[in-house]
């Protein structure tokens, strides 16, 4: 099938992009010890997981159990290091990648012997999945995974390029299942192929730099080569493969070649720990047979971590999350007018919880964007909407709000029937989940009203400075606030102000209004 439009190639004319700018390996080298957990000596492959699980950093074995090739695990587990990645900073993070997915990526097509993801080339029998570096991730998974793949398809529908992440189970030297149960994009080309008995030509790339497994992530209508090359905001060098003519990133560290068969072979696939912290059952999978292992000379492998109690700290949850703000935020631009930010924990598998903070102009316009969310990804299933003076990046300010400004047979919306996540434990064996929307703001005040003493919150004192003369004198302008009776003869400290007003009072009656204000009875 070929692509809707012919990209430029460096064979016709074309500039090369740089080929070592986005490498994972180069990646990798950039990150200081706070962030990069180096192993050099000899790791044992059983060891790999436990050493990975919970850690904060990124994790990089020189020589798991004694081989050649090394093994970093954990890239992109952690915000600040896919912020690295985007040249930004974490809170900055989304509005980058919002603002690159406005553009539209380059691809430049190199030839095999410009491309480092072929430097070396396996093939046939030669081929062999159980040289690599493959370890068992969980207890009680089936085999070792490859969980860090990225896999590239073509829709013979559009011509487009799909991508996604996909893991690989192991189950001979060629053979590796692949997990197509949930619906997607994918799915629906494995389906296409196989009722026209052709074989689907697939290939996985493993040791991809945090910004192509960012654009995996993302589903948007679009040729994905091309989102992610828009995400990497530079020309992406692309090359064609050793056994089929799919184009792939020629700067990844690996390359896997192969195919899905044409019969729709599919056989017993998993259990394996999924990337909401629970197991996942065994499921009947298409089967992946291997034709090619392309890669550099000095490849990185590379692993994800999936599962687990350390959800928040899961290359899956942190990728999860970004692609969720990306959705939601998409989402909401047509729904509701000043949307200030969004956040989804990565705790929560980086899609069922999902913040938002916004500032409502016309009474409803929460319920809309929370309406809004649930409809944007079957995955959300609770929507949590705040004023814009929460911190919706701080747990503590998120539990302030739902503590005092949320009574549930007001504030809670609960939508039943909706579409679910399957591997969501909680549904019990239910097809379809119940969303709840929790409308955390103040009362929406009208023009020119003042937000009411109990919906205030409590600041420091601010000292502008002397405004009258006396004390006499400011009450005589108006009712006067505590803090307004010391800047209105400039003391910062209260108790001259106590000393004169119960010396005053005895002269002169002094009362307080409703609002605690001070002035002449």
């Amino acid at each position: 099938m070929k692509r809707q439009a012919e990209i430029p190639g460096t064979a016709r004319g074309a500039a090369a992009p740089d080929l070592e700018q986005f490498r994972l390996r180069r990646f990798l080298e950039s990150l200081d010890e706070s962030e990069l957990e180096r192993h050099d000596q000899p790791v044992d492959l059983g060891d790999i997981a436990g050493l990975m699980e919970g850690n904060r950093r990124a994790v990089w074995f020189a020589r798991p159990s004694g081989g050649a090739t090394s093994l970093a695990g954990n890239v992109t587990g952690s915000r600040s290091r896919l912020a690295n990645a985007f040249g930004t900073t974490p809170d900055k993070l989304l509005d980058v990648v919002r603002e690159r997915l406005r553009t539209r990526g380059r691809l430049v097509e190199v030839t095999r012997e410009e491309a480092p993801v072929q430097q070396v080339v396996v093939t046939g029998d030669a081929c062999d999945f159980t040289t690599l570096p493959v370890h068992l991730q969980h207890d009680l998974d089936g085999a070792p995974y490859i969980s860090a793949s990225i896999d590239f398809a073509v829709d013979p529908q559009t011509g487009w390029t799909n991508v996604g992440v996909r893991r690989l189970m192991l189950r001979g030297r060629r053979t590796a299942g692949i997990d197509l149960v949930a619906p997607s994009d994918l799915r629906a080309i494995s389906i296409a192929y196989a009722k026209r008995g052709e074989r689907l030509p697939i290939a996985f790339a493993v040791g991809t730099h945090p910004v192509d497994h960012v654009g995996a992530t993302m589903r948007i209508p679009a040729d994905e080569l091309e989102l992610v090359a828009a995400l990497r905001g530079a020309p992406m060098g692309v090359v064609k493969c050793v056994t089929s003519d799919l184009l792939v990133p020629a700067d990844a560290e690996f390359i896997l070649e192969g195919y899905l068969d044409e019969r729709g072979h599919a056989e017993p696939e998993g259990p394996y720990g999924e990337f909401l912290g629970y197991y996942g059952g065994i499921k009947t999978n298409p089967v992946f047979h291997l034709t090619a292992i392309t890669h550099r000379r000095d490849a990185v492998f590379q692993t994800c971590t999936i599962g687990g109690r350390s959800m928040a700290r899961t290359d899956t949850a942190q990728l999860a999350a970004l692609r969720t703000e990306v959705t939601v935020w998409r989402a909401l631009e047509t729904a509701v007018r000043e949307v200030s930010a969004v956040y989804c924990s990565p705790a929560t598998g980086g899609m069922f919880n999902v913040r938002v903070a916004m500032q409502q102009r016309v009474p409803g316009e929460a319920r809309n964007a929370i309406t809004a969310v649930f409809a944007s990804l079957a995955n959300v299933k609770h929507v949590f909407v705040v004023d814009p003076d929460i911190d919706i990046f701080s747990d503590e300010q998120m539990e302030w709000a739902l503590a005092t400004r949320f009574q549930a047979d007001r504030d809670l919306m609960v939508q039943a029937g909706m579409r679910a996540m399957p591997l969501d434990p909680s549904l019990g064996g239910a097809a379809h989940t119940a969303k709840a929307g929790f409308d955390l703001t103040l009362p929406l005040l009208k023009p020119g009203e003042e937000r009411q003493l109990e919906h205030r919150v409590p600041t420091p004192p601010h000292y502008a400075g002397p405004r009258f003369e006396t004390l006499e004198a400011a009450l005589e302008d108006g009712p006067k606030r505590f803090v307004d009776l010391m800047a209105a003869t400039g003391t910062r400290d209260g108790r001259e102000i106590v000393r004169w007003l119960e010396d005053t009072t005895a002269r002169r009656p002094i009362a307080r209004d409703d609002e605690g204000r001070y002035g002449f009875a």
